[in-house]
């Protein structure tokens, strides 16, 4: 919303799924509210890499920002994918906003948040001043 430069730690392929607020609310309200007290997992299992997520905020935004990348955290995993099996069976949950919904309402939101503040200033360690190794800015392919 910015132009501010996006920073992917390491070469973008690792995974990440991503979740609505409002999903995580309705799975700790089922949680609490139900009679299942064992480990479960309340994430999306929608699985993206950094890289495509990146280009698809970029895509939403209308964003001229270019993606710079910085060395990969050595405890940084590849792959995060949660496995929802036990939510939708013992406390009959599942996400359903997804993604893009997900992704078109947080720039909604922040952008309002902008028009009112004038400016959003990232946090992080190294997240306003990042040092590039490598530049992408041409979108990958994906196989089909």
């Amino acid at each position: 919303l910015q132009d501010i430069n996006l920073t992917i730690y390491g070469d973008g392929s690792q995974t990440r799924s991503f979740q609505y607020v409002s999903d995580l609310v309705r799975g700790l309200y089922a949680l609490m509210n139900g009679n299942y007290d064992q480990p479960v997992n309340l994430g999306n299992p929608d699985e993206y890499s950094i890289k495509d997520f990146a280009f698809k905020i970029k895509e939403l935004t209308g964003s001229k920002s270019v993606i710079k990348h910085l060395p990969k955290t050595e405890d940084d995993p590849t792959q995060r994918r949660p496995d929802i099996t036990t939510a939708k069976r013992e406390l009959e949950w599942e996400p359903k906003v997804s993604v893009m919904e997900g992704l078109e309402q947080t720039v909604t939101y922040f952008q309002s948040v902008l028009d009112e503040a004038g400016e959003i200033i990232p946090t992080g360690p190294g997240a306003t001043k990042p040092q590039a190794q490598q530049e992408s800015n041409k979108r990958p392919r994906t196989s089909s």
